[in-house]
């Protein structure tokens, strides 16, 4: 079946990750797809949605709508951007660089993950408006090093991940067979014999043309290989880490600076308090804390605190609708992850174009629906909230 076909079998997001399931190999498609213990938050961050009901105009003329998004001075084409995703590049061929190419062709927002396998440089060189998100190093006097070598890669917008104070319980991990570091076994390479278009488009083709793929952004010098003890080593505990380090950096970094993983309203208002250019509400895809909010839940509490830029959103987004209601309640544009990631490892860079293009339509088609033109008009007067389904 050639890729033109296969992709026309793609009607929505989740014929994605059915794809994705197929091709690639358990432990890493378990990675991707996973969330932390009894995945409660990964439940709730979809069934939040079906929480709120749109209470539509009619007989407006919609002819002339526009998606159009303003962020940090920067008009994007739709209200929605790539999150952050670590490893990418193990499920799909050059992951992080079909991501940020997609996201320059289509003019919507791509955070590049500082778990990434593929260097900061070599990225921000393809996609000059791509963004940063670094996790601190554990080690205090690593931090300043690494938002250097970023602000002279040439990132111009800083996102720091701020919910990971502690490794999290990944049990599915465990169950799927993935591990950090990458561990050799028969079960390993019987998924990789199994799963040929993987294992010779991806795993061996990058094996071939750049070697060992290593976590090349952690610190302001190369990070250990994927198949390495060190790997735990350079992941240490960031559980001293505090609003004093957000400081240092917002006085080093030029550019927007985001702060992500906000639940709590009193948080947004420090993060106001500590200069930050806007916060996304994020609970880390359900990855980190089971049974943390639902962002979409706490949105308007936060959009309430954080008043002087954008307040961003991701965790759970997989439809048009999903991103007029996080618009309604405050949100200036939502992040998508998982999703992006299985389009690149089906489809390659076609697979993304034709993510986008499914979820970029199902946007104006929603606005057509909803009676609305601009994205401004949507207001929690839009909604109805009927509880919890």
């Amino acid at each position: 079946m050639t890729q033109t076909r296969a992709l026309s079998k793609i009607l929505s997001l989740a014929d994605f990750e059915r794809a994705a399931a197929k091709h690639l190999p358990k432990p890493i498609f378990g990675y991707v797809s996973g969330a932390c213990e009894d995945c409660h938050s990964l439940r709730a961050n979809r069934d939040v949605f079906s929480e709120y009901e749109f209470v539509s105009r009619i007989l407006v003329d919609i002819s002339m709508r526009t998606q159009t998004v303003e962020v940090f001075g920067k008009q994007y084409s739709a209200p929605f951007g790539m999150a952050p995703m670590g490893i990418t590049a193990m499920s799909a061929y050059r992951g992080d660089i079909v991501l940020a190419e997609a996201a320059k062709r289509a003019n919507i927002p791509m955070i590049m993950s500082g778990s990434s396998l593929i260097r900061m440089e070599e990225l921000v060189a393809q996609a000059p408006d791509a963004w940063f998100q670094a996790y601190l190093p554990g080690k205090v006097d690593q931090i300043a090093p690494l938002i250097d070598r970023v602000a002279q890669a040439g990132f111009k917008t800083l996102v720091i991940t701020v919910d990971t104070p502690s490794s999290a319980n990944r049990e599915n991990n465990v169950r799927t067979g993935f591990s950090t570091p990458l561990r050799p076994s028969l079960r390993l390479a019987w998924e990789g014999v199994s799963h040929p278009r993987w294992l010779f488009g991806t795993f061996l083709k990058t094996l071939m043309r750049h070697g060992m793929p290593h976590f090349e952004n952690s610190f302001a010098t190369r990070g250990a290989p994927i198949m390495s003890a060190n790997v735990l080593r350079d992941f240490s505990s960031r559980g001293h880490l505090n609003w004093d380090h957000v400081r240092e950096i917002r006085a080093r970094w030029k550019g927007p600076m985001v702060i992500k993983g906000i639940l709590h309203h009193a948080d947004a208002a420090l993060a106001r308090q500590y200069g930050m250019d806007g916060v996304i509400v994020s609970n880390h895809g359900g990855r980190q804390l089971d049974g943390a909010a639902a962002p979409l839940r706490v949105l308007p509490q936060i959009v309430e605190q954080f008043k002087d830029g954008p307040v961003m959103l991701d965790s759970g987004v997989r439809r048009g609708t999903d991103i007029l209601k996080a618009l309604a309640l405050g949100a200036r544009c939502v992040f998508l992850g998982r999703p992006f990631n299985y389009a690149a490892a089906v489809g390659g860079a076609a697979g993304v174009d034709h993510a986008i293009t499914l979820l970029s339509e199902e946007v104006s088609r929603n606005m057509a629906m909803m009676g609305v033109n601009r994205l401004s008009e949507l207001t929690p007067e839009s909604l109805i909230h009927v509880g919890r389904g």
